[in-house]
């Protein structure tokens, strides 16, 4: 009798300091409600047979609309008070991989990370370079005056009358992502983030750097991380975790922990999620809070925030 085909879905808007205390009751029904849509749009692809690769990219997308997170729409500003955006997508059926960083014209800067990986020979552009690809392929563009928020402004104000350099792991909001298997045993994986508030010199995180905060390979798994950025990539967090999944045969979750310990104890915060071919749907994280979303082909379904859901 053949096994029935299974898929999964686990959606990340970000870890930081979320608590009760500091996350009011619409910032609350507001990001549960866009990781609820989230879950929705990946999950019709793969309960109708859909590939990994378009789940991760349709999920992400609802969340860089979201105005919630840290990503598209509501991004972080530069110090300069621009919208400078990054994606990763990558496919763990044949390890194709794209990504854009510092682009700020692109509606859904996942969508151009995908067109790099399947309509160019590159992984990885930036700049005014990814910003002249996308026009030049037809992607919708969009103003910076969609993108930024007046709160995102006020951060950025707060940040400068400070004196401050940059905000490490926003409180309230968060770089998104997905990774998902879909019923033809595939993985995939996709992040986007606006980076950090004030940023500056062109700084880059690692939610566009393959390896570090996006990977996926059907031989161990896909995972997306959120978090300080420099930490993830010193340790190559994304492959690590499947490295040790693909060479050590760690279960997924002891590996997500044990590279998450890792990163604490270099002194960084954050979180990954993580999917595979056996079906596992893992998050894991080392601040009080994660925006975090899963589905399965079982029909279960879970949406939480805080360190204690």
């Amino acid at each position: 009798m053949t096994e029935p085909a299974i898929w999964t879905l686990v959606l990340h808007g970000g870890a930081g300091m979320m608590t009760r205390e500091r996350i009011d009751a619409a910032t609350d029904a507001g990001a549960r409600a866009g990781l609820s849509a989230a879950l929705d749009a990946g999950s019709a692809i793969l309960a109708g047979g859909g590939s990994a690769i378009d789940a991760v990219e349709v999920a992400v997308r609802v969340l860089e609309d979201d105005p919630h997170f840290n990503a598209g729409r509501g991004a972080a500003l530069s110090h300069e008070g621009v919208a400078e955006l990054d994606a990763a997508i990558m496919d763990g059926s044949s390890r194709a991989a794209g990504a854009v960083a510092g682009v700020t014209a692109t509606r859904n800067p996942v969508s151009l990370a995908r067109a790099v990986m399947e309509e160019s020979q590159h992984v990885l552009l930036g700049g005014e370079g990814a910003d002249l690809f996308s026009r030049e392929h037809g992607l919708e563009q969009a103003g910076q005056d969609w993108f930024i928020l007046p709160e995102r402004r006020r951060q950025l104000e707060e940040l400068k009358a400070r004196g401050a350099d940059s905000f490490d792991v926003d409180m309230k909001y968060g770089t998104v992502g997905a990774v998902a298997l879909d019923t033809r045993g595939h993985v995939a994986a996709a992040t986007s983030t606006g980076g950090v508030t004030g940023k500056r010199w062109g700084r880059i995180g690692d939610s566009p750097l393959i390896g570090a905060g996006t990977y996926a390979d059907d031989r161990a798994c896909a995972v997306s991380a959120t978090g300080s950025g420099e930490y993830f990539i010193r340790l190559g967090v994304a492959h690590e975790i499947c490295a040790r999944v693909r060479l050590a045969g760690e279960p997924i979750q002891a590996a997500a922990d044990a590279v998450m310990a890792e990163v604490k104890a270099l002194g960084g915060r954050g979180g990954v999620i993580v999917t595979g071919p056996g079906g596992e749907t893992v998050w894991s994280f080392n601040t009080a809070g994660m925006f975090r979303a899963m589905a399965d082909s079982s029909g279960a379904r879970r949406i939480a925030i805080y360190g204690d859901e």
